[in-house]
């Protein structure tokens, strides 16, 4: 009988196969089984809301399979996305270090397995594990990077062609290279793409019908390829 959402939940981090670089991955094995102790690992459908803005941190969270989308939505219902989570990334650590409400909503974009510690549990787990400690400070540190870098693709960004650029090339970062192209898996809707980068709906489904009309996109259903990076980052002015 086939597991629910297609996968089996690994709840040993050692032999579990979504093994990558991400913060619960690459710790040392005495810290990884402190932290297993008191790990908790569930699976989620797609559209699972894990916390909410606002509300009082209750732990920190690892995607392990997945995706997951960070939003913010202000009191006139318009929503922005600040990040799409990817398997291996912490997230809600900010909050539960500092104690402060969570500054966004947590979504699962798929099916998910979500690891999650309680924030008693991993402040207690912290003070014990200094080498753990500078896990966290990369994982803040990185936060901060991809902040900016979402400041710098919105307020920067002079216009909708740029700020689509900008997209696709982070995007196909981590694209597979083909003859074609590098090869992307887009799976977000051109309003969540939209909710990215700060623009309408209908405004991506213009842009990238422009940039297939000029080769810089093939699209192809879900899969998007870039024949030519180089091409495309002319139009961020990098």
């Amino acid at each position: 009988m086939a597991a629910p959402y297609g996968f089996e939940v690994s709840r040993n981090c050692e032999e579990c196969s979504l093994k990558n670089d991400g913060f619960f991955c690459n710790l040392p094995k005495p810290v990884l089984k402190a932290l297993e102790a008191i790990r908790l690992t569930s699976r989620y459908p797609e559209g699972a809301i894990l916390f909410v803005e606002q509300e009082a941190p209750r732990g920190v969270f690892v995607l392990c399979k997945g995706r997951v989308k960070l939003s913010m939505t202000s009191s006139e219902g318009k929503t922005v996305i600040l990040r799409i989570l990817q398997p291996g990334e912490l997230f809600g650590l900010h909050a539960v270090v500092s104690g402060r409400p969570y500054q966004a909503t947590a979504t699962t974009l798929e099916p998910c397995q979500v690891g999650f510690v309680r924030r008693e549990d991993f402040l207690r787990f912290l003070t014990r594990q200094p080498e753990a400690m500078l896990h966290v400070a990369e994982q803040l540190s990185n936060g901060y990077e991809a902040a900016c870098e979402q400041i710098r693709s919105l307020g920067l960004a002079h216009s909708a062609s740029e700020k689509l650029a900008r997209f696709l090339l982070q995007s196909s970062a981590i694209g597979e290279p083909t003859t074609q192209g590098v090869r992307v898996r887009m799976t977000m809707t051109h309003e969540e793409i939209g909710q990215v980068i700060g623009t309408s709906r209908e405004t991506v489904t213009r842009t990238f019908a422009e940039f297939r009309k000029n080769h810089l996109v093939a699209v192809h259903g879900s899969v998007i390829w870039i024949p030519d990076r180089t091409t495309l980052a002319t139009l961020t002015n990098a």
